[in-house]
């Protein structure tokens, strides 16, 4: 069969390697186009991008899709995995079997652009990956096969991604088995009394508000690890809390109380023990609560309150 695959970040280079460990390689990579990066505003490749020039694969970064479909006339099958771009009808016709997806929840929960970030800030017991046909509405392919991932309630979106990719790896190649016998099923339509939806989210959103209860923003504290990070704001002193543990008791929202060698802040029921933070002062590294205690102890004193 002629493959090719469509993906941009790291989740779809763990995808697209399960692929090539499988003897799968693609024809053609679409990956979006480099786009400035850092202070310096240097144009960068996404990972995708590096993954196809080091093993030779022919790779093309269109900045939109329409009138494109002239790249994927020659496939079989188009893979799919967190592209980030939307596929017009044209290009989903164009390979003989259609385009394919692997989307990083079990659908139909979970649909849209932050499935693994929602699972964790609606702490969610089980999640996984669906391997689904592309349609032109969001997320509501049918179904070809789904892999179960159960959650022990400690996982951050860095970890999560890299286990749900993995996953995504082994059984998209499943599926892809079952296409080259031609023995595959045919896919199983979503029940749309069950559709959750799992929207981007914003800079804003990383934002804690203290008047939650504490292991909402736990989860909070985990869904932005490899993101913006969440934080909390000690007048212009921005306050990002990379680690952090529910606490249980009484105690002020947003206020700070000062317990032997560790900060527990107050939320609207029960507390959050702070353990790494990351301060915009000094050289901006992740530090231990100890550390942060012993370098600014004025932000963190007894009874300060956290905006």
């Amino acid at each position: 069969m002629q493959f090719g695959f469509a993906g941009s970040p790291d989740f779809a280079v763990t995808v697209l390697d399960a692929m090539l460990q499988a003897a799968r390689v693609p024809n053609i990579i679409l990956t979006q186009p480099p786009r400035a990066s850092g202070r310096r505003r240097m144009k960068k490749r996404t990972p995708v991008h590096d993954m196809a020039l080091e093993r030779g694969i022919e790779v093309a970064t269109p900045t939109k899709l329409k009138n494109q479909e002239h790249l994927l006339a020659k496939l079989d099958l188009l893979v799919v995995a967190a592209y980030g771009l939307i596929l017009p009808r044209a290009v989903l016709d164009a390979p003989r079997l259609g385009c394919i997806n692997v989307h990083a929840s079990l659908l139909p929960r979970w649909r849209g652009a932050a499935p693994i970030e929602h699972a964790i800030l609606h702490g969610d017991h089980e999640t996984g990956v669906s391997i689904m046909r592309i349609v032109p509405k969001l997320d509501a392919g049918p179904v070809y096969q789904t892999a179960k991932l159960s959650l022990r309630g400690d996982e951050t979106t860095e970890t999560l991604t890299q286990s749900l990719a993995t996953l995504g790896g082994n059984t998209l190649n499943l599926v892809l088995r079952e296409f080259e016998e031609g023995r595959v099923a045919e896919p199983k339509a979503q029940d749309p009394s069950f559709v959750t939806y799992a929207p981007s989210l914003k800079s804003e959103d990383a934002k804690i508000d203290w008047s939650c209860e504490s292991r909402s923003i736990e989860r909070r504290v985990r869904a932005f690890v490899g993101r913006s990070s969440a934080y909390t704001m000690r007048n212009d002193i921005r306050i990002r809390i990379l680690e952090a543990s529910h606490v249980d008791g009484e105690y002020a929202p947003g206020i700070a109380r000062r317990e032997n060698h560790r900060v527990v802040v107050g939320c609207g029921n029960g507390g959050l023990a702070l353990e790494t933070v990351q301060l915009n002062r000094g050289r901006g590294t992740p530090m231990p609560i100890a550390s942060a205690l012993n370098g600014y102890a004025n932000i963190f004193s007894d009874g300060v309150k956290f905006e």
